[in-house]
């Protein structure tokens, strides 16, 4: 009977183990983009909780230069390209009135709110008629 209950006790703490290991290797998602997700209050809270999510993005301020000059081109980016900031887009319906720090169209149906990452600061909220950036996910095959 004891040796039974040993049996089951080591087997049972060998199961708990390798599936700990499992979900522990698993836990983050897996992306660059991870430390944006600390700035979706921040983001949500520019748009006034309106629209919906359309994806969120690191990038360092070089890069965002790069692939997106017109969103670039209406913040007022620090010299610094290596400085890390997080590109949220919102879907919906938003006018300079209806976000927090807003730049670019008076009106349109994209919100793209750009913070500085650690830190959270919000550099600002740029509105579009159309998206400067891709924010879905990539898709292999």
């Amino acid at each position: 009977m004891k040796r039974r209950l040993g049996v089951v006790l080591a087997g049972t703490l060998l199961l708990t183990s390798v599936l700990a290991g499992c979900t522990s290797s698993r836990s983050s998602l897996g992306t660059t983009d991870n430390s944006c997700y600390l700035a979706l209050p921040i983001a949500s809270h520019a748009v006034h909780g309106k629209g919906r999510l359309v994806g969120i993005q690191l990038y360092s301020e070089s890069s965002l230069r790069k692939k997106a000059p017109n969103l670039s081109r209406d913040l007022s980016l620090s010299s610094k390209a290596q400085q890390k900031v997080c590109v949220a887009a919102y879907v919906g319906q938003f006018t300079r009135t209806s976000v927090n720090r807003p730049l670019g169209r008076p009106s349109g149906q994209l919100a793209v709110v750009v913070s500085e990452t650690p830190s959270n600061e919000l550099l600002g909220t740029i509105i579009f008629r159309h998206a400067p950036l891709h924010f879905g996910h990539p898709h292999v095959g």
